[in-house]
């Protein structure tokens, strides 16, 4: 599996968690101190999210890390 590939599987976990907690984009980037089209990079893979990120993601769906890497 390419680096490519890991980030559009980590952006898709990360919308299907927010999605499934009815959170906007908009809303999650507000919780977590970043821009909506930044969240929207994350999730459709064009971008690395770092682990400082990736943590306040996770922490603003209150789900553990882990569980995004579903690969």
């Amino acid at each position: 599996m390419t680096g490519e590939e890991k980030r559009v599987r980590l952006g898709a976990a990360i919308r299907v968690k927010r999605e499934e907690q009815g959170i906007s984009q908009h809303r999650l980037a507000l919780m977590v101190g970043s821009s909506k089209s930044h969240i929207w990079r994350i999730e459709t893979g064009r971008v690395s999210v770092g682990l400082d990120d990736l943590g306040r993601i996770a922490d603003a769906l209150d789900i553990e890390v882990r569980s995004l890497f579903t690969f």
